[in-house]
């Protein structure tokens, strides 16, 4: 797996995660999936991702996005 698949991936859960919680727990966790859509927003334009930084230490290939 990739670097950029993987940042998808987690983004993805995150997004996903932040939805079942505030359907079945309370509805302020959608600031959770708030948080993980303007990450991505501002990593497409300034190329910095935490979650990429993080997947990168633990080891995962980069692939064409993340290099």
């Amino acid at each position: 797996m990739t670097l950029d698949r993987a940042v998808m991936i987690f983004a993805g859960c995150v997004v996903l995660l932040g939805l079942v919680l505030a359907l079945t727990v309370h509805p302020y966790w959608l600031a959770l999936t708030a948080f993980a859509g303007l990450n991505m927003i501002q990593s497409g334009f300034t190329g910095f991702c935490p979650a990429a930084i993080l997947f990168k230490k633990l080891g995962v290939q980069p692939g064409t996005a993340f290099k």
